[in-house]
């Protein structure tokens, strides 16, 4: 028997604390107890459970809580933004590729191989590494990465349905290639892609904070969470404590998207959609 959104604890509990970590993005300025650019070099690397600061200062005397939720903000969007292009891009080249002539599909499929021939983790740096750290560069650099595979579930999506009565109805009646996307192959392909896309947001923050761990992603002063990760590296062997917050969040937040994705992907599977695992 299948389950509603309401019988999965755990879908329920995801999607909850998902709106609570963008609320806390969003309400960065209201709740976070400091100015995240302001330090002091007598309130340096102070420990976590230091009265006024609950998660102590970094190298420059700057509170960690108050950067960790200003950084939410950049860390987010460098995470979500890209699997957003990602999932526009990738749908409309799967679908072309799924509905055009025998030349087009191959010649879709064959330059997103390239693509995805690549790993990701190195794409995305040989992409960073051309343009101007920042977080322009995080979202084109992971949009690059992520778009051959949302293209793959789209085309197999397209091409399991591209022979279905309904569709050749359609093509009799006159529809043309946009109109038979628009009104006949989108409505069934959008669900996939939107799941599939789900589970890419916590490899997509990693791959964000990663960039900015190594210079070509967001860049200091502003708050990210690789980036505080770099900044912190220096007291790792002194105030351990201090130094992995950052990636402690960073893994969070990946398991929290990684399992709303397989939440959402499960509820997908009950109703006979098969769907892949996010594997970039």
């Amino acid at each position: 028997m299948k389950r509603t959104a309401r019988q999965d604890p755990f879908l329920l509990l995801a999607l909850g604390t998902a709106l609570l970590l963008a609320l806390v993005a969003l309400a960065a300025p209201l709740i976070a107890p400091y100015d995240p650019a302001a330090g002091s070099l007598e309130a340096r690397l102070l420990d976590p459970g230091t009265a006024g600061h609950l998660l102590g200062t970094d190298g420059q005397g700057r509170d960690v809580l108050s950067r960790l939720i200003w950084a939410a903000r950049a860390s987010l969007l460098g995470g979500l933004a890209p699997v957003a292009v990602a999932t526009v891009a990738g749908t409309l080249l799967g679908i072309a590729a799924g509905l055009g002539g025998r030349v087009t599909e191959q010649a879709l499929l064959r330059s997103l191989d390239v693509l995805y021939a690549f790993p990701g983790v190195l794409l995305a740096i040989a992409v960073a590494t051309v343009l101007r750290p920042g977080l322009g560069a995080t979202v084109l650099a992971l949009s690059v990465v992520l778009t051959p595979a949302v293209a793959r579930v789209a085309f197999t999506e397209v091409r399991r349905i591209r022979t279905a009565e309904y569709l050749e109805a359609a093509r009799v009646s006159g529809a043309g290639a946009v109109e038979l996307a628009v009104r006949q192959v989108v409505p069934v392909v959008a669900p996939v892609v939107l799941v599939y896309a789900a589970s890419l947001v916590g490899l997509a923050v990693v791959y964000a904070a990663g960039l900015s761990f190594l210079g070509l992603g967001v860049a200091p002063p502003t708050a990210e969470w690789g980036a505080m990760l770099d900044e912190l590296r220096p007291a790792l062997l002194t105030r351990p404590w201090v130094a992995v917050q950052p990636a402690l969040v960073i893994l969070l937040v990946s398991v929290l998207f990684n399992t709303l994705g397989e939440r959402l992907r499960r509820r997908l599977g009950d109703s006979g959609a098969q769907l892949p695992e996010a594997t970039r």
